[in-house]
């Protein structure tokens, strides 16, 4: 059903586009498809629409980090709402970045904090090839 939907996002009206509604929905199918830099255009748009929200920041870190743009990726968090320390995916999120950036004790915090928020993210981060170098303390 995914290029249903597709096209319903297609025929909605331009002047509808660019709604946090229909950049979201976009967003998915393109992230389904590991369309990343297309979904990090989509992504910035998100920000841009629902600057308070924290869906385009989680979306477009995660879309630069894809394309090897980790730096940028926790940049982009970092600027991101508030809302976003409610979030336990950005604290894991950011743990990866910190990881892969080589600052391990800093991502160490940000995962036990992640794990804190919902303990789910501790069974995620043990399979995360990006935390590899943590397994053992996980």
């Amino acid at each position: 059903m995914a290029a249903e939907s597709i096209a319903e996002l297609n025929a909605i009206e331009d002047e509808y586009q660019h709604r946090p509604e229909v950049l979201q929905l976009r967003l998915h199918h393109l992230m389904r498809k590991k369309q990343w830099s297309r979904a990090l255009t989509v992504s910035r748009r998100l920000c841009r629409a629902a600057p308070q929200a924290s869906a385009g920041f989680l979306h477009a870190g995660f879309c630069l980090h894809q394309i090897g743009r980790t730096r940028e990726a926790k940049e982009m968090l970092l600027r991101g709402p508030t809302a976003l320390l409610k979030e336990p995916i950005y604290y894991y999120n950011m743990g990866c970045y910190e990881v892969l950036l080589g600052n391990l004790k800093d991502a160490r915090v940000h995962l036990q904090i992640s794990f804190k928020m919902d303990s789910s993210f501790r069974d995620l981060a043990k399979r995360d090839p990006d935390l590899r170098p943590l397994h053992a303390t996980l």
